[in-house]
């Protein structure tokens, strides 16, 4: 908790002093509209300096005297008028001082002459006495600067507006997620018709039908996922929004004076509108991809429910982008080639590339099956973003709205490096199991508290790829209070490596330096159910036991029931999570074991190596049924008594192998013999769970509420968030929850 808030203290002071500062040039600018109206239209009417003299208006007698009668026409002659002309001046080393407005004021007045009035009068030559300028074309070139900064300064409003509209999601969020926590018995009240009709239909589901979490196909190549209908309703109007304030009030005058035509004087707007807009998005966008994400722990949402968010706030903010790039590419026209020379362009250039190559390499496809390689990409691409977006606005006088996306960046990295250094590098012990799942035991500091249901990212220290970090739920040893435990499904990368080298290990196993970082995310509201149901398939029961045991340890003698079921393919997945199920004998947790192929006895006398002495193996022969014991060769083949003695011999030879499986089969039923006698607290089922049934009966059968966790494969987590969605409005009215585990953001 204190690090939490810690960080977001951090994060704000810094965030609101690089906005104090912005805010006040930002106001300061909001008059300096006037003098460039005077200046522009002077240089459009009269000559009094060379064109490439920056300095005429501050050094110029005439000039000066011109432009503040244009001023005093507008009756814009007080000091913060003024104060964009004395800032010009500086920037070309000459300094205003004294009275010296109202001396150049004084002579306009004293010598101005009109063009009537001056004989020969050539726009081209430069004259010497104060001009008076056109009138009528005064009010054309004020309203045309009007239009081209109001723009400017309505882009920072209408920016936050997008900030605002996630802060309003994000706080009815926050509000939602700590009603649960902090009114627990007003959460199980609300089971009225409206509130089921929105949780039924519009909060729980997928968007379409059942795959919310599965990997959708399109093309072969172009995989994608599909949020929750919710996650697409707040994304949908995120994007309206957007629409919204990036076309809304960008209008020119019908006689431009600034620009060309119209046409480009509105091309100019949307292009500076939309490269203000999408620059205060980047701290959003950083955020939600962080680690350090204080709005995790704000408002609930898991870590891939806000890299979801980004990768969409991402995709708009690039394609703001690319409608700035567009629209000043269309704006310089024929000057592009002399414009490009500039190195804010430039930079500029070469961020928008960058972010073409992110939305590009970021693809799920991509992703999936070349995530280090995404991933470095991806952290170096974001990187020159950044200084590119930096070196593009620095001069433009916008920096202040990159100071926040780097900071955020900065804190999350600081964070993340203080978390790993913090945890220490201890020697943690991995062993390679029968279905090629890693057992990470970790010794922990005693200052370093898991989070029940928590995830954490591991680093392995090897020279080959000690620089990766990988994310796994754990739970706290059974047999050591100091340690955490990891399981790691081999698949690609790192734990491939490791499978490798373990695979050659004396006893499969070895010591590796790793270090730590976490632990992230945050428990359930399930445990404020009267029935919480823990639903777990595969590698998924680490992070749905250590919640489960630990609402149980915090419940004792409460009425509330605990359901724990696990889905395994066979026999032998027990194996690396053993010691864990014998640690529920003494709890009130109620723990099913579903076997989806019972028959499928390969590696299963590894059991033997987690017995304790061939003792454990020797049951009584009376416990075995004769057809356990016994096979009969006349079940495989039928034997005539003609049989020629070739057939008999066949038979013999048959006999022999069927001898060896008989033994091998009465082995591997004494171990599952064994396995029951010892979890003779868990109860196993032979088969597929029917989701459809177990949920509508846990509702039933429960006293109350009720809350389905769960974690495990795609496919049966978006089986149970379908048919929870189903079973919100039932005839009980009791409130059904559902929380999942499972994070899916690669």
């Amino acid at each position: 908790m204190f690090h939490r808030l810690a960080i977001l203290i951090c994060l704000f002071l810094c965030i609101n002093s690089s906005v104090a500062k912005g805010s006040t040039k930002y106001e300061n600018n909001k008059h300096k509209r006037f003098y460039y109206a005077c200046n522009y239209q002077t240089r459009k009417e009269v000559t009094f300096c060379s064109m490439m003299d920056k300095a005429c208006p501050c050094k110029n007698q005439n000039q000066l005297a011109t432009i503040a009668g244009c001023m005093d026409i507008l009756n814009k002659t007080s000091e913060r008028y003024l104060e964009p002309w004395v800032e010009s001046c500086s920037y070309s080393n000459v300094t205003l001082e004294g009275d010296w407005f109202e001396q150049a004021l004084d002579y306009y007045k004293s010598n101005a002459k009109a063009v009537s009035e001056i004989p020969n009068f050539n726009i081209s030559v430069p004259i010497e006495t104060p001009f008076i300028l056109n009138r009528t074309r005064i009010d054309v070139y004020q309203e045309s600067y009007r239009r081209f900064y109001n723009n400017l300064y309505d882009s920072i409003d209408y920016g936050a507006g997008l900030l605002g509209y996630w802060l309003l999601v994000l706080l009815l969020g926050a509000i939602f997620n700590w009603t649960k926590f902090l009114f627990p018995g007003l959460t199980k009240k609300m089971t009225n018709p409206v509130i089921n009709f929105w949780r039924a239909n519009v909060s729980l589901p997928a968007t379409f039908k059942i795959k919310k979490s599965q990997e959708q196909q399109f093309l072969r190549v172009f995989s994608f996922l599909i949020p929750s209908r919710f996650e697409s309703l707040v994304i949908f109007l995120f994007y309206c929004v957007t629409i919204w304030l990036n076309a809304m009030n960008l209008k020119a005058p019908k006689e431009e004076a600034m620009f060309e035509s119209t046409y480009k004087a509105e091309i100019r707007y949307v292009g500076d509108r939309t490269g203000i807009t999408a620059t205060m998005m980047m701290p959003l966008v950083f955020l939600y991809a962080g680690r350090n994400n204080f709005l995790q722990w704000l408002v609930g949402w898991n870590y891939s429910t806000f890299v979801m968010y980004h990768r969409h706030t991402a995709r708009v903010m690039f394609m703001l982008v690319v409608i700035h790039a567009v629209c000043y590419t269309i704006a310089f026209g024929s000057n592009y080639s002399s414009r490009v020379k500039y190195l804010y362009l430039k930079w500029g250039i070469a961020a928008t590339v960058c972010g073409g190559l992110i939305m590009i390499q970021g693809m799920l496809y991509l992703r999936r099956r070349w995530y280090e390689v995404f991933l470095i990409l991806h952290i170096l691409l974001a990187v020159f973003w950044t200084i590119g977006a930096w070196y593009h606005v620095i001069d433009l006088g916008y920096i202040w709205l990159v100071y926040p996306a780097v900071a955020v960046w900065c804190f999350d990295r600081a964070v993340r490096i203080g978390r790993l250094i913090s945890f220490g590098f201890p020697h943690a012990d991995v062993t390679l199991l029968s279905d090629e799942t890693l057992k990470v035991v970790i010794p922990k500091p005693s200052y370093w508290k898991s989070i029940p249901g928590g995830h954490a990212f591991i680093h392995f220290l090897k020279p080959t790829y000690f620089w990766q970090s990988h994310p796994f739920t754990f739970t706290d040893s059974v047999e050591n209070n100091h340690s955490i435990v990891l399981y790691c499904k081999v698949k690609g990368g790192v734990t491939h490596s490791l499978y490798q080298s373990l695979a050659q290990a004396p006893g499969r196993t070895c010591k590796i330096r790793v270090s730590v970082e976490g632990p992230y995310g945050e428990a359930t509201a399930a445990k404020y159910a009267d029935t919480a149901v823990f639903m777990a398939g595969g590698n998924g029961i680490p992070g749905i036991y250590s919640e489960v045991v630990d609402i149980a340890k915090k419940t004792k003698g409460a009425q509330n029931k605990l359901k724990l079921q696990w889905v395994v393919r066979e026999w032998r997945s027990l194996y690396w999570f053993y010691e864990e199920l014998l640690n529920l004998r003494d709890t009130k947790i109620e723990t099913t074991v579903y076997i989806t192929q019972p028959s499928c006895h390969v590696f299963i006398d590894e059991f033997n190596n987690r017995f304790q002495g061939l003792e454990r193996l020797e049951i009584e022969e009376s416990e075995t049924s004769n057809s356990e014991k016994e096979c009969s060769i006349n079940e495989i083949v039928k034997v005539e008594d003609n049989s020629s003695d070739e057939k008999q011999d066949s038979i013999k030879d048959i006999t022999k192998i069927d001898d060896s499986s008989c033994e091998e089969k009465a082995t591997s039923n004494r171990i599952i013999d064994v396995v029951k006698k010892e979890l003779s607290h868990v109860t196993f089922k032979e088969g597929r769970p029917s989701i459809k049934d177990i949920v509508p009966q846990e509702i039933h059968e429960s006293n109350g509420s009720v809350a389905f966790v769960t974690c495990g494969h795609s496919i049966m987590v978006d089986e149970i968030r379908y048919y929870c969605a189903k079973n919100v409005s039932n005839s009980e009215k009791k409130r059904v929850d559902f929380y999942e585990q499972i994070q899916v953001w690669a």
